[in-house]
């Protein structure tokens, strides 16, 4: 981004600054200013080292109070968030959703104060409760207060924000609920028109409806996530997830599955009973220990007109959706404790995806040291998590405090991704070529983003640029 560009234009010109999301992967948050009104894309929690993450989410390079309207692309924590933390300093405007997406607030906020209250216990439990006591980002009183200034608004509908901003949902296919955003601007000469991409799905992955088509805008803010990675063909990764199951059955053991509670473990557990009906991996007992994934799901059941035909049509049959079918949910935490004890084979899918935290761990305990037991990792593994550490060739693992035989048999299947890979990226972002003014690529390393910034260039893109936080771009 040119610095000039920020210090040479107009105060009237439609301006996005980057905030969130710049460079990296995690705290997607964009403001776009419009003469004096102030509207924030997106709001997302900063996921990283404890201290530094506490220091960016709590305090915004903005004031709150200033906001006049949020819009949300979907429910991911690193994209919604920080919601609660924004009203309770001082906004109190609408915050734009699809419906699902609004039920799924409700769930994923709440869980997310439910960590961010613990997270401050045993921050302040490890201090001796030494003064002054670290208090939580944000808590359930304060999911309460932001939920009610939610304003659900359905794809394709046109509404307005302010007098001089409109905007209108897209399906974005990532996850239910989640959403393009294509905002119309008043500009000193002319309209303006911004496409925000918010996360993309995967074309052919099933349950959700496709992704639809990018709008022609002036400026594109475009994800990067996986801008130069293909994923692994969806059927094979199927393939040699069934394989894995059928192989630790006949060895009389037990199959975990660390999965994240909102979009990975609804399309793990679809796969699985897709498996069951079509008897590609024999009758086995299939556990969702989550509570989070179960309120999910019944949000999934609750909008039938956000999946895809398909599935629809098999809820309407009776088909079970995310459970029933040999599928159970397990609630209750005493009932989780005796899973990984009991006799005979089982599917146990649980979270945290990357196992540094949440049910994972205790099954993970009990079943490191078997060798008739296989852990199937089915999401990306970051540096120094514990399922990065069960990927080295390493005999034993550390974690919570202790070293570990790592027995148990590791499988990692990187072909279930939401996100949109390189050839999507191609599908969805060549048609627009010459429709397009300016191109900045967010949510994606670097390395990621600079790898489609220069396919972009190759295509066609005259501006293609990678901001960093604090880059602002004119639109137009």
């Amino acid at each position: 981004m040119k610095l000039t560009e920020s210090h040479t234009t107009a105060p009237s010109e439609p301006t996005l600054t980057f905030w969130g999301a710049a460079g990296g992967v995690t705290g997607s948050m964009h403001l776009l200013e419009v003469g004096n009104h102030k509207i924030l894309l997106d709001c997302g929690l900063h996921q990283g080292r404890r201290e530094e993450a506490r220091q960016r989410n709590g305090h915004f390079p903005f004031h709150p109070n200033q906001i006049d309207a949020v819009i949300l692309s979907h429910a991911h924590i690193d994209h919604c968030g920080n919601l609660p933390t924004l009203t309770r300093q001082g906004f109190n405007g609408p915050i734009f959703c699809t419906p699902p997406t609004r039920d799924l607030l409700r769930v994923m906020l709440a869980d997310s104060a439910k960590i961010q209250e613990e997270d401050a216990a045993h921050i302040n439990i490890a201090r001796n409760y030494a003064e002054p006591w670290v208090q939580p980002l944000y808590t359930h009183p304060d999911v309460e207060r932001a939920f009610k200034q939610v304003v659900q608004v359905p794809y394709g509908r046109e509404v307005d924000v302010t007098k001089s901003v409109r905007f209108r949902f897209i399906e974005a296919g990532h996850i239910l609920g989640s959403a393009m955003i294509h905002l119309k601007a008043a500009g000193p000469d002319r309209e303006r028109t911004l496409s925000f991409s918010g996360d993309m799905g995967r074309r052919g992955l099933p349950i959700l409806k496709p992704t639809g088509d990018i709008p022609p805008a002036d400026l594109l803010v475009c994800e990067s996530t996986y801008g130069n990675r293909l994923h692994r063909s969806f059927s094979e990764t199927v393939g040699k997830l069934y394989t894995a199951i059928s192989d630790t059955i006949k060895k009389d053991g037990k199959v975990l599955i660390p999965a994240f509670s909102l979009g990975r473990t609804q399309l793990i557990i679809h796969v699985l009973q897709l498996g069951l009906r079509e008897r590609k991996i024999p009758t086995v007992p299939i556990y969702v220990d989550s509570p989070l994934a179960s309120e999910v799901a019944e949000v999934y059941r609750a909008h039938p007109n956000s999946l895809s035909p398909e599935i629809a049509q098999a809820l309407r049959e009776g088909h079970g959706l995310l459970g029933g079918d040999g599928v159970n949910y397990i609630r209750e935490f005493e009932q989780s404790t005796l899973l990984a004890t009991r006799p005979g084979p089982a599917v146990i899918i649980a979270s945290s995806g990357m196992c540094d935290a949440g049910r994972i761990q205790q099954h993970l305990k009990q079943l490191v040291d078997d060798p008739r037991c296989t852990i199937v990792l089915v999401s990306f593994q970051a540096s120094g998590t514990v399922g990065r550490k069960l990927l080295e060739s390493k005999p034993t693992i550390r974690f919570q405090g202790r070293d570990w035989n790592k027995w148990i048999e590791v499988v990692h299947l990187d072909g279930f991704s939401g996100h949109a890979d390189r050839q999507d990226f191609l599908a969805y972002l060549e048609p627009l070529v010459g429709k397009v003014g300016k191109v900045r690529l967010i949510h994606g390393e670097r390395e990621q983003a600079e790898a489609l910034a220069t396919t972009l260039r190759n295509l066609g893109f005259e501006d293609v640029v990678v901001p960093a936080p604090g880059d602002r771009v004119v639109i137009g």
